[in-house]
């Protein structure tokens, strides 16, 4: 298998496991979900496995040229269907008008920046399985208590049930990376909306964990009314609240 330059700048590290690929692709559940969208495909080793399954629609998004070409090349029946694009500016909601599902080996340097957009196309995007750095994974599977718990798995939790799948090592990759990587499931809970000021509760989350060390109440000064800030709930530290006692935290600001 011939194998195109890898960018240092995109943070390209492509899977040459077959076997690895084929266990990311069986971890898409697809409930009720037609439209695929994998990004950053690099040279369609997931691709081939997803082009397996005949009842899904699937699109790529890649942002590297050379890719696209050697997609272009090797997949000739995804015509029309490979998006050249940074995944970071698509508009998803302007792309799809049902449920999609989202996969890929997701490039380390930006793989928060994508769950965050995951977070803003919440709506549609139903399921997600992307391949991450294994810190960044364990950081969003993270419960409170763990000091790994912070903004991304405040706000992915909300919204999603998180898995943490199984880990990858280096040496399936060319390049290998410095570090193992990890495989996770992002499936849609029933929360459609919070029940409270939603733009309040990112605001408090991250106003909160941005002085992780600090007591809620020294944290939060400067969005506190007297009334609320007698309340038990500001002895602690961000990291020892669940999304529920978020969402009762900002209901307590906002009044």
């Amino acid at each position: 298998m011939t194998f195109i330059r890898t960018k240092k700048h995109l943070g390209q590290h492509f899977l040459k496991d077959r076997n690895i690929a084929e266990k990311i692709v069986r971890s898409l559940q697809l409930c009720n979900i037609r439209d695929v969208l994998e990004v950053g495909p690099g040279m369609g080793i997931l691709t081939r496995s997803l082009l397996k399954n005949e009842k899904i629609n699937l699109l790529l998004i890649e942002i590297d040229k050379e890719s696209v070409d050697y997609l272009n090349d090797n997949f000739p029946t995804l015509k029309g269907k490979i998006i050249h694009k940074d995944f970071l500016e698509e508009d998803l909601q302007n792309q799809f008008n049902s449920k999609i599902a989202i996969i890929g080996n997701f490039p380390y340097n930006i793989s928060s920046q994508i769950f965050f957009k995951i977070l803003e196309n919440k709506n549609i995007v139903w399921e997600a399985v992307g391949m991450v750095q294994k810190e960044v994974a364990e950081r969003i599977c993270a419960r409170p208590g763990n000091k790994t718990y912070g903004i991304l798995s405040v706000f992915l939790q909300a919204y999603y049930k998180i898995e943490y799948l199984f880990t990858v090592n280096e040496t399936v990759f060319i390049p290998p990376p410095n570090v193992k990587s990890a495989v996770i499931r992002l499936t849609r809970n029933g929360t459609s909306t919070l029940e409270c000021n939603e733009l309040l509760f990112f605001q408090v989350v991250k106003t909160s964990f941005n002085q992780r060390r600090k007591m809620l109440r020294n944290s939060l000064k400067s969005l506190l009314n007297e009334t609320a800030a007698t309340d038990g709930i500001f002895d602690k530290r961000p990291e020892q609240l669940s999304v529920d006692e978020f969402v009762y935290l900002t209901n307590l600001i906002s009044r």
